[in-house]
């Protein structure tokens, strides 16, 4: 493969995280008292750090979302995740294909550090992603669609950007990509190819994935 390192987002893409967490985050701000669709949550939110939902929210309405948010959202999330969440259809067989193949791969995640390793707990992905594999935006000044958090995780991985691959499937995350210089393909499972516009290439299915990065 003519890549040295594949950066994969993970909700959306190596977890099936993105309907969950997207329809317990719009009931949550509905809840106290900014009405929010399914719908909005993906347009709006979908690939963003925490720091966007509020920034949002503060945008539009000049209010303040309530102390201790972000940790009542992730006690729910976290309890739907043990319930129902379920690697992404495919992905496991892609990342055998890449150890294969001798391709590195490694996480970088809008989400939380305890976010990414409970899905990884629930799924069985942590025997893919080890701590030294895992990189999210906490680890950052700026979130996607700032291209920090992915030359961060080219740097410490020790591979240049013009060598990296991200797998991406929301416009945050296809936007910070081409940002940090490095080819993007975009996952279009939650977002049709329009709104990943910039994106190198795009498939709808995961065993399509290791053809394109050849």
């Amino acid at each position: 493969m003519r890549y040295d390192l594949v950066i994969f987002d993970n909700d959306g893409v190596l977890v099936d995280s993105e309907p969950i967490s997207n329809r317990i985050l719009a009931g949550y701000l509905t809840e106290i008292g900014h009405p929010t669709t399914y719908e909005d949550s993906l347009r709006d939110y979908m690939g963003g750090a925490m720091h966007r939902v509020h920034d949002l929210v503060r945008e539009r309405t000049g209010e303040r979302l309530p102390e201790g948010f972000d940790d009542s959202f992730h006690q729910r999330v976290f309890g739907a995740f043990e319930r129902e969440l379920e690697p992404v259809d495919g992905v496991m067989d892609v990342l055998e294909i890449l150890r294969a193949d001798g391709v590195v791969t490694c996480v970088a995640s809008s989400g939380s550090h305890e976010r990414i390793r409970v899905g990884h707990r629930k799924t069985g992905l942590d025997r893919w992603f080890d701590d030294a594999r895992i990189f999210s935006s906490e680890d950052v000044g700026k979130g996607k669609p700032a291209p920090d958090l992915f030359l961060h995780a080219a740097e410490r991985m020790g591979v240049v950007a013009g060598r990296c691959a991200v797998v991406e499937d929301s416009p945050l995350g296809v936007e910070a990509a081409v940002a940090a210089g490095m080819d993007v393909y975009g996952f279009t499972a939650m977002a049709p190819p329009e709104r990943l516009a910039g994106a190198t290439a795009f498939f709808s299915d995961m065993k399509q994935l290791p053809a394109l990065l050849a």
